[in-house]
């Protein structure tokens, strides 16, 4: 799994790397602005660009491994189809609860434990809970 990993992880640094070189190298559609100013030269801004070129197409296909590499090590770093789910309810049921105690330093309660059984150990364990 660790050499899966690894490799779209390279090939998503490697299609990052060339993505963005390719974008800096790409002639921008404004850049004959100014001059067309004092040339008459018959270029819009916004008008129609024509066919793509060589540099446009490998871009999108650079940005297309990009997406594909990242959506894949989401997949890979999750676990995949084949993961257990969790024990049920909701990611608050799960949740880490801290209370301070009398050093001042937080003591752990389980992470399954009610919100009532919560509640009563946080007033039990550290006296009254200070209020902000």
């Amino acid at each position: 799994m660790h050499i899966w990993m690894n490799l779209v992880l390279a090939v998503q640094l490697l299609a990052a790397i060339v993505m963005i070189g390719l974008v800096l190298v790409q002639h921008g559609k404004g850049a004959d602005m100014g001059a067309s100013f004092g040339s008459g030269a018959s270029g819009s801004l916004f008008g129609a660009t024509g066919s793509a070129n060589f540099l446009s197409r490998s871009t999108a296909v650079c940005a297309a491994v990009f997406f594909v590499s990242t959506l894949s090590l989401a997949f890979l770093t999750n676990g995949g189809l084949n993961r257990e789910p969790a024990s049920g309810g909701s990611v608050l049921d799960r949740a880490v609860v801290t209370t301070p105690s009398a050093s001042g330093v937080p003591a752990a309660i389980s992470p399954v434990a009610p919100a009532a059984s919560v509640a009563a150990s946080a007033v039990t364990a550290g006296g009254a809970i200070p209020s902000k």
